[in-house]
């Protein structure tokens, strides 16, 4: 180990995955060894939950990455380097992360204004539907009723 350990990408779950497996590599550890490095590192790592997650392509759950990663043999300030990307792409980017700043100032409050206007529409739409804004009083006066009358 004496190059420096891959660095994790955040971009996509795919990519983690990839960047754990050259990870492994970099350590030159088998999956017992792995196992064994975690333990003694206070973390719980069984060998073949390690294999199924390099062997998958999702974003494996984070504890479990804090435990590969210490198993590694990681430092702890680049192990936080590996969690912080994993809880990104969990999270995804925000969106300002991808606009510019003068964009960021136009599109914000008109996403907000667009999305409150929609959520008020369906509200007063459904409380219409359910008669919410007719009174008792304009049935009786009027002597309607809103079921049919029966023949």
């Amino acid at each position: 180990m004496t190059t420096a350990p891959p660095t994790p990408p955040d971009t996509d779950a795919v990519a983690f995955v990839a960047a754990l497996r050259r990870l492994k590599a970099w350590s030159g550890l088998s999956y017992r060894q792995l196992e064994r490095r975690a333990t003694q590192a206070g973390h719980t790592l069984p060998y073949s939950t390690a294999s199924t997650m390099l062997g998958r392509d999702r974003l494996p759950r984070e504890q479990l990455v804090a435990a590969f990663v210490a198993a590694c043999g990681v430092r702890a300030d680049d192990a936080q380097a590996w969690l912080d990307a994993r809880m990104t792409i969990a999270c995804g980017r925000p969106p300002e992360a991808t606009r510019t700043t003068r964009n960021r100032r136009f599109w914000q409050p008109r996403w907000a204004l667009a999305c409150a206007v929609v959520l008020v529409t369906a509200l007063l739409g459904g409380a219409s539907a359910a008669g919410a804004f007719t009174e008792d009083v304009e049935v009786e006066e009027t002597q309607t009723s809103l079921h049919l009358p029966r023949s």
